[in-house]
């Protein structure tokens, strides 16, 4: 079951928040080879986050995943999610920090 936990400084109170759960549960489910129905999509805003060295709109996301993890799954992760927050929260693609975590593996592959 894939989880996907967005953190951002972005307050989203009065958004609506359906179209980001929506789009990132699809794009894990996709990139990943999950049942939308086993992704999981957690998402807190108006979080202290300073990145760069400023407080502008950033993101940290971490993934975790019990298999279907490679290079290029994180690539796609990466490219997807970031046009997501971008798209939904306007957080630029250069301030948005993904982690990515496999349960089934030892060591962490490197991109």
């Amino acid at each position: 079951m894939p989880c996907v936990y967005i953190s951002t400084n972005v307050c989203l109170d009065g958004l609506d928040l359906d179209p980001i759960f929506a789009d990132a549960t699809k794009a894990a489910a996709a990139i990943i080879g999950r049942p939308e129905n086993f992704v999981m999509v957690i998402l807190k805003g108006s979080l202290a986050i300073s990145f760069g060295g400023n407080k502008e709109p950033a993101a940290y996301t971490e993934i975790v995943a019990m298999g279907g993890i490679n290079t290029q799954v994180k690539r796609k992760l990466i490219a997807t999610l970031g046009d997501i927050l971008h798209k939904r929260l306007s957080i630029p693609p250069t301030r948005f920090f993904l982690k990515v975590y496999d349960t089934t593996t030892q060591a962490t592959p490197k991109l």
